[in-house]
């Protein structure tokens, strides 16, 4: 693939911004407030919009055109069995909760209502987690300049991760929103025009059913497996998923639910090109676009959306397109660098290693761990490497750390009862029961390894995600039943110490005197209402 100039100076005009950007709040970089927290003075607008866009980084782009191309539109229950229905959720419950709490993160949560060691575990666990997601981030970029420019994979990685040290180093949490703020605006408009000129070559919608029939055929399910959302969920073996109705709604509805921020209508822009590529994989169009393949065989999932914007895209907008596919690598792994040299210098070094350092020493620590997440995040692109779905090692991860964690979370904040050891406890039995559950299982056709069965292989699932999904419900379970195990045999705090901690003793703010349109009970009733009408439109 070539690109022209004007595709190259895209390119270069965004590297230059972004580095420029670091070059320019360099100078407001003097305290560790700065560099972590942005001084906790950026405006509203921005730091939504940055959150918008955190959630559509390289494993919302990448992860979910592959996801599409391998699974269909079962993959939209991400969106709208897990993640809408999640943060309704949070809208109605859990926002007036926090307003009347003491606390004001997870981690603060977690020491108040419980203890210190249980926050000291899920600052680990979640450090862990932060490389392994920017891992992700850094091999999808190198997948990328690797297929398009024909760059050395190392030599790719090696890139990006330079290029997002020198802006966080330079300009810190601050530098690291921006960037994802111009890159909400870069994916929004690279994207669309991808969605129309693939349905184009694909027939429109219908030509896009009968293509998908033809996928969903050749590989031994119904014709609409590929196309329907829930028709095909009776059992394992008749989706591409290879999971029943129990775990998806249990293990991404539920379990995996908090570990995404919904966009409701964000399925058509980054999950219909995955459905696209696959369908005119098997059945080409007129433009004679197909995925390759991976040297087992399998197809590069992943390669979904780069190729398919290399192969529609005229010069100019690809270079858009791909700056919007460099935009979203970039801050996705900024994003969980700065999350990671946050949440070690913070709560773990501060807390347990060095406590009453000066401000500089620890700012100097942010910038050391900052390095040092940044090439353990390197070898994590290699196990990225493994994976023909980013989605799934993303899903891995998560089953590990945040199932758990949500298992925590529920009983911490509706059942006063939960003590500290309970959580404590729970929380490392989570952790273990999904290691061994993923010990001893493994996707079909996968080594043992990295995918699992390195205990023993016990149970062999139809898909990654499905194990994902499995894994999750066994580490949600084995934390909630153990965390009320050791709960009922250990001292309860009083009712006194949990007032602002514990749902049931704590004041929540009254939304009577607020316009219908502005109460979290309304809006999250009308969201979830849309998700409901788009599960049954897709059926």
């Amino acid at each position: 693939m070539k690109l022209s100039f004007i595709d190259w100076t895209i390119m270069l005009i965004y590297f230059v911004f972004v580095l420029g950007v670091g070059w320019a709040l360099r100078r407001y970089m003097k305290t560790s407030k700065d560099f972590f927290l942005s001084g906790r003075s950026l405006p509203a607008w921005i730091t939504g919009l940055a959150f918008i866009s955190a959630n559509l980084g390289a494993q919302e782009v990448i992860g979910m055109g592959a996801s599409g191309a391998k699974y269909g539109i079962m993959t939209s229950h991400f969106y709208w069995i897990g993640a809408i229905p999640a943060m309704a959720f949070v809208g109605i419950f859990m926002m007036p909760f926090y307003y009347g709490s003491r606390a004001r993160s997870v981690p603060e949560y977690l020491k108040l209502r419980f203890d210190e060691k249980t926050r000291g575990l899920n600052a680990i666990s979640f450090a862990i987690m932060t490389i392994f997601s920017s891992g992700i981030s850094m091999y999808a970029m190198g997948l990328l300049m690797g297929t398009l420019l024909g760059w050395d994979f190392t030599f790719s990685v090696l890139v990006s991760a330079a290029i997002v040290l020198v802006y966080i180093l330079l300009g810190g949490l601050t530098s690291a929103i921006y960037n994802e703020v111009l890159q909400f605006f870069l994916i929004v408009f690279g994207f669309a025009p991808l969605v129309f000129l693939g349905l184009k070559d694909a027939g429109g919608w219908s030509g896009l059913q009968t293509r998908l029939a033809g996928v969903a055929t050749a590989n031994g399910f119904g014709s609409g497996a590929w196309s329907e959302s829930w028709h095909y969920l009776g059992s394992p073996s008749s989706n591409p998923m290879g999971v029943e109705w129990f775990g998806m709604v249990m293990g991404l509805g539920f379990v995996l639910s908090f570990g995404y921020w919904p966009k409701m209508f964000f399925p058509f822009l980054v999950i219909l090109p995955g459905m696209i590529a696959i369908a005119l994989t098997y059945h080409s169009g007129t433009s004679g676009f197909a995925l390759p393949q991976k040297p087992d065989g399998t197809f590069n999932y992943d390669l979904a959306i780069p190729m398919m914007l290399t192969h529609y895209f005229p010069t100019g907008i690809l270079g858009v397109g791909l700056t919007a596919l460099i935009a979203s690598f970039m801050s996705g792994m900024a994003g969980n660098v700065t999350a990671f040299n946050t949440v070690w210098t913070y709560d773990i070094y501060q807390s347990y290693i060095k406590r009453k350092a000066s401000d500089q020493h620890y700012l100097w620590m942010g910038r050391m761990a900052t390095i040092f997440g940044i090439g353990v995040s390197v070898a994590a692109a290699y196990v990225a490497s493994r994976f023909n779905n980013i989605m799934d090692m993303l899903q891995l991860v998560f089953a590990f750390v945040n199932a758990p964690l949500f298992a925590t979370f529920l009983l911490g904040m509706f059942w006063k009862r939960a003590t500290g050891h309970g959580a404590f406890v729970g929380l490392l039995s989570g952790t273990i029961a999904a290691a061994i559950h993923h010990g001893v299982t493994l996707p079909h056709g996968a080594v043992v390894g990295i995918k699992g069965g390195w205990f023993a292989v016990t149970h062999i699932y139809p898909s990654e995600m499905a194990q994902n999904f499995w894994t999750a419900i066994f580490a949600w379970t084995a934390c909630f039943l153990v965390t009320i195990a050791v709960s009922l045999s250990t001292r309860a705090r009083p009712d006194r110490e949990l007032v602002g901690l514990v749902y049931s003793l704590t004041e929540l703010p009254k939304d009577e005197r607020l316009e219908w349109y502005k109460r979290p009970v309304v809006l999250g009733s009308i969201v979830l209402g849309v998700a409901l009408v788009l599960n049954i439109i897709f059926w």
